[in-house]
């Protein structure tokens, strides 16, 4: 247990900071403005500017690289966590800076269960695209598997800075807000 707290607490702060919503994505996609509207407290179309997004960031600018991240996909709807981790693999050696590749394989390790290398690409994902909600609801969902309440509200806390309509992340919030009631954070 000391060990682990020892190695997350500084990985959970870092991810903290590179994820704030004002820093824009470096991958070269222009998501700014869909950022923005995101953020807007009246949003009716959330889900619309979220797929935008998803699709901007899915962008690689490499036919091979965005076969490789298809192929992921595809086998993480399978429920192959196996092979969507070799297609991912593969796909950051072909593309080191394409964010999403980092997240679509974090989210495999998490189907593997493999926490620590779900978090480094989450870390990863996040050095790329600050702005990647999807990566801090895989991070807040990882520490609170893990019974992190107070990084996992941390996690959970800012993805609802960069998009507060997701029902998940107001749920995880108030989940969380149980969990802590009496408790610091």
């Amino acid at each position: 247990m000391t060990i682990r707290r020892i190695i997350l607490n500084p990985v959970v702060a870092a991810f903290v900071l590179l994820a704030h919503p004002a820093l824009a994505d470096t991958q070269g996609n222009d998501t700014s403005e869909l950022l923005e509207k995101l953020r807007e407290p009246d949003l009716e179309n959330w889900q619309r500017v979220e797929r935008q997004l998803f699709r901007e960031w899915s962008r690689s600018g490499s036919a091979s690289a965005d076969l490789l991240l298809q192929r992921g996909r595809a086998a993480l709807q399978r429920g192959d966590a196996s092979a969507a981790i070799e297609h991912l693999s593969a796909l950051i050696d072909h593309a080191p800076d394409f964010a999403e590749g980092w997240n679509t394989r974090a989210t495999a390790w998490f189907m593997a269960r493999n926490y620590g290398l779900a978090l480094n690409d989450i870390r990863e994902t996040l050095a790329r695209n600050p702005n990647h909600f999807a990566a801090l609801i895989g991070l807040g969902r990882i520490m609170e598997d893990l019974e992190r309440y107070d990084d996992a509200r941390r996690a959970w806390d800012a993805a609802a800075a960069i998009h507060p309509h997701r029902r998940d992340v107001k749920a995880a919030l108030e989940r969380l807000d149980r969990k802590l009631q009496g408790t610091s954070l």
